[in-house]
């Protein structure tokens, strides 16, 4: 994740703590409003990435929050991963104990944010460029195993 990325997921956190957020419009108006400036799309991958949530507050206004206090179970970074993998990955190659995984321009840190997360067995950890997110495999486990499970995820299963 560059260190953009990483100082706007603080500052999302940070606003969805302190104040009511209605939108995500909202949301890219109080980030701009703090030098971030960012389009819908970007706020609506930070707000997935992050496990926000919707809610209705006492007043009946909507407004969102982070999930368990912005930390994820397993299970919801499981299910993240899987949607994260339908929705961005283009390609998943494996080679040794070396999965590749091809994303379109700007998402490959979102994917390896979302692979680390839930830390699905055997994958010591992921490096991600721009389009491309590298995973490694534990000794003894091999990037295929890694490519099927993260197949099966990206499918629902």
């Amino acid at each position: 994740m560059s260190p953009a990325a990483a100082s706007r997921q603080r500052l999302v956190r940070r606003l969805l703590d302190t104040e009511v957020v209605s939108s995500q419009e909202d949301l890219v108006l109080l980030l701009a409003d703090n030098g971030h400036r960012v389009t819908q799309a970007t706020v609506s991958r930070d707000l997935a990435l992050l496990g926000a949530v919707k809610e209705r507050t006492s007043a009946n206004r909507v407004r969102y929050r982070l999930a368990n206090g912005g930390t994820e179970d397993v299970s919801d970074a499981t299910r993240t991963l899987g949607s994260t993998v339908a929705g961005f990955v283009e390609a998943i190659t494996a080679s040794g104990n070396l999965v590749v995984m091809r994303t379109p321009p700007g998402a490959a840190q979102m994917v390896a944010g979302a692979v680390d997360r839930a830390s699905p067995i055997g994958v010591i950890g992921t490096v991600a460029g721009d389009d491309t997110v590298l995973v490694i495999a534990g000794a003894g486990v091999g990037g295929e195993a890694i490519v099927a499970d993260l197949e099966k995820m990206g499918a629902g299963q």
